[in-house]
C-alpha cells in the first residue's frame, strides 16, 4: 500500500505561524526518510488556525528541500485564480521538479464568504463551471487548443517539459465520474464526512478514460489518524482533534488546544454523540489496530492509496503518528 501525507499547516493555540511552517519542513524531511509517497498541501483561507494558504508556493520551498518524496497541491481550490495561471504555476514547479509534483485540485473555496469575495476581488463567483475550468487547465498545460479565444492566444510556459500529475478531489462523490472522464487521478477526502462508498469508485473506474496525465485510474483516500504506543495514549491525543472538528461543524474553526487542556474542556451529551458518531472520519488507536483497519478498507474499496492527515498538538506526538503507521504499513 502506497502511504502518503497531507498537511494543512495546523497552528496550534500558544504557537506561530511561522513555527507551523517549520514543523511542515520537518515532517516532509521525516515523511522522506520514512518511505512516504508523497506529501500534499491544503489551501485554507481567512483562519489564524491553518497557515496553509498558499499550497503552491509551499509545495516549491519542500520540493527544493527534499528529493525523492512528490510534493502537490491537496489541493489548490481552483474557482480562485485563471487557468492560464494555474497551468503555468504548474508548469514551472514540474520544471523544477521534475517527475515529482502533483497538481491536486478542488472545487471548494477552502474559505468562508469574506474570503471567496476578497479573493475574486468583489466580483461574483461562478461555481458551476469548474469541470470546464478544469479541463482547460490541464489542456494549456497540455499545449493543446482549448478551443475558447482567450486561451487559444497563449501558450503556457515553460513549454516542452514533463507535466505534473493531475488530480481531482472530492468529498462526496459527485466529482468521481469527471475525475474519469478527464483522465486524472481521484483523491477522496474520507477525512471529511466519513461516507465513503464502493459506488463512487465503482463509478470513476467505469468513466475512467486514459490520458497524459493518468494512463490508469489511481485512488488515494484520505483519513484523519491519531495513533500511539497505547489505546488510552492515543485517546488522551484525539481529543483537541475531536474538539477541533466539533467546533467547525458548529461554524468556528479554532486554533487546537493542548490534551491537557482538552482533557477538562466541557462537552454536552450531544458533543459527545457527534464526537462518537464523527469516528468513521477520524481513526484513534494504536498503529497495529488503525493500520489493520485501513488494510481491511484497502481490500473493501480497492484504493491504491492512503493519504493520513494527523493534526496531533505536539509536533514529537504528530511525528510519531506518521513513524508508527509507516512502520506498520510501509
Amino acid at each position: 500500500m502506497r502511504l502518503s501525507i497531507l498537511d494543512q499547516i495546523p497552528v496550534p493555540k500558544g504557537q506561530t505561524a511561522a513555527e507551523a511552517m517549520q514543523r511542515t519542513e520537518q515532517l516532509a524531511m521525516i515523511g522522506e526518510e520514512l518511505g512516504f509517497h508523497r506529501m500534499w498541501l491544503a489551501e485554507h483561507h481567512n483562519t489564524q488556525s491553518l497557515a496553509s494558504s498558499a499550497p503552491e508556493i509551499t509545495a516549491a520551498f519542500l520540493a527544493a528541500k527534499t528529493k525523492r518524496l512528490r510534493i502537490g497541491t491537496g489541493g489548490v481550490m481552483m474557482m480562485h485564480y485563471s487557468p492560464y495561471k494555474l497551468a503555468e504555476v504548474f508548469k514551472t514547479l514540474s520544471a523544477l521538479a521534475p517527475d515529482r509534483i502533483d497538481f491536486g485540485v478542488g472545487r471548494a473555496p477552502g474559505g468562508d464568504h469574506p474570503a471567496i469575495y476578497a479573493l475574486a476581488e468583489g466580483r461574483r463567483q461562478r461555481m458551476t463551471e469548474q469541470y470546464d475550468k478544469l479541463e482547460i487547465i490541464l489542456k494549456l498545460m497540455n499545449e493543446q487548443k482549448t478551443g475558447e479565444y482567450v486561451y487559444d492566444q497563449v501558450v503556457a510556459s515553460p513549454t516542452n517539459i514533463k507535466l505534473p500529475e493531475a488530480w481531482l478531489l472530492g468529498s462526496s462523490g459527485q466529482s468521481a465520474m469527471q475525475a474519469g472522464q478527464l483522465g486524472v487521478g481521484y483523491s477522496y477526502a474520507q477525512f471529511f464526512t466519513g461516507n465513503m462508498s464502493k459506488d463512487i469508485f465503482d463509478a470513476y473506474r467505469a468513466y475512467f478514460t486514459p490520458s497524459y496525465y493518468m494512463e490508469k485510474p489511481q485512488i488515494l483516500v484520505t483519513y484523519a489518524a491519531t495513533v500511539a504506543e497505547t489505546l488510552e495514549e492515543a485517546e488522551y491525543l484525539a481529543k483537541p482533534i475531536d474538539i477541533t472538528r466539533l467546533q467547525l461543524m458548529k461554524g468556528q474553526l479554532i486554533q487546537s488546544i493542548s490534551p491537557e487542556e482538552a482533557k477538562d474542556y466541557p462537552l454536552t451529551e450531544m458533543d459527545k454523540l457527534a464526537i462518537d458518531n464523527n469516528r468513521k472520519a477520524h481513526l484513534v488507536g494504536t498503529a497495529k489496530e488503525v493500520a489493520s483497519f485501513l488494510q481491511a478498507e484497502q481490500v473493501q474499496y480497492g484504493f491504491d492509496e492512503v493519504m493520513l492527515n494527523c493534526n496531533l498538538y505536539s509536533q514529537e506526538s504528530r511525528l510519531n503518528c506518521y513513524k508508527l503507521l509507516a512502520k506498520e504499513l510501509l
